[in-house]
């Protein structure tokens, strides 16, 4: 073996060693992990035990971490299940808001990010300086309601529910970090040569190599969009309107909001004798968790390589 090749080797068996984790180091590692992994996941199942409980049984004996057959009842589905006409349409209210919402979002911001990434844009520096400064600074929430519903009058309507939360600072940061660190300028160069248009570079080349980005903006917007009820408790007021975490917050808060709407028929004193309301809570948080959750191992592969956009690579 020659002189440089044992080096070579020499080198390579030492950065192998100096990167090797101690299996104590790796343990404590996946013990951390471990714990973090179970305070995510636990109080779901925490939900989910107290969801199923005796409403009388947490009225006298508090919350209970294990169900048995003494303390188990399923009135709180029950319950949810007559209301399921009014469930299911604020449901596809919240399926639509989301579905829209996140292809409008991810459209809007990635093309925010591309044009933020292309340094030779002459009005660069001046747009950068325009999308940063309302990660620092905000109008407030006044301003925000005085455009929204005075002057582009917006107010109960679906897009209020999906325009003031498509674009952010933050997702367009991302998208032009990945586009400037990741897209080669080779490859936008050669398109333009071959007569490609912006449009085409775009569409035809820089979405299908932007996977990652993509669905981690996909996801930051479906997230936000699935869990917000913020928008139509300060601009709708038509009940027909209501996603499902807007409407199941009405019916925590508001039991008056169940008896106008037919398919309840029943009055509030009624209501309040038969809803288990400490369970119902939990149901309906359970209700609104679930879904949402089911789609992130879908997209993980991507949103973790998006995540890891700007690492420094060895």
């Amino acid at each position: 073996m020659s002189k440089a090749k044992k080096e070579k080797a020499v080198s390579g068996d030492t950065l192998s060693r100096l990167n090797r984790i101690h299996p104590v180091t790796n343990f404590l590692f996946n013990l951390m992990f471990l714990i973090v992994a179970l305070a995510c996941f636990l109080p779901i199942i925490f939900i989910l035990m107290i969801s199923i409980t005796d409403n009388n049984i947490i009225r006298t004996e508090g919350y209970k971490v294990f169900v048995t057959a003494r303390t188990f009842s399923g009135d709180a589905y029950s319950y949810l299940w007559s209301q399921r006409q009014t469930i299911l349409h604020a449901l596809w209210v919240s399926v639509y808001v989301t579905v829209l919402g996140t292809v409008f979002g991810v459209m809007l911001t990635s093309l925010m990010g591309y044009v933020l990434s292309r340094t030779e844009h002459k009005l660069n520096n001046f747009l950068t300086i325009l999308v940063f400064i309302p990660m620092v600074f905000g109008g407030g929430m006044t301003a925000s309601y005085v455009i929204n519903s005075q002057v582009l009058h917006l107010s109960d309507t679906m897009w209020v529910l999906i325009l003031p939360l498509a674009v952010s600072s933050f997702n367009v940061t991302i998208a032009r970090t990945f586009f400037r660190t990741t897209i080669p300028d080779g490859i936008i160069e050669s398109a333009k040569i071959d007569g490609a248009s912006q449009w085409t570079v775009f569409f035809r080349i820089i979405l299908p190599i932007s996977k990652p980005v993509l669905a981690t903006i996909g996801l930051f917007l479906a997230f936000g969009y699935w869990n917000d009820w913020f928008q139509a408790k300060l601009y709708i007021s038509n009940d027909s309107l209501y996603s499902l975490q807007a409407m199941l917050d009405q019916m925590q808060n508001n039991l008056e909001y169940l008896t106008k709407n037919p398919s309840a028929g029943l009055s509030i004193s009624d209501l309040k004798k038969n809803m288990p309301q400490e369970s119902v809570r939990m149901a309906i948080a359970f209700v609104v968790a679930v879904p949402i959750a089911c789609v992130y191992p879908f997209f993980q592969k991507y949103f973790i390589s998006g995540l890891t956009v700007g690492a420094v690579k060895g």
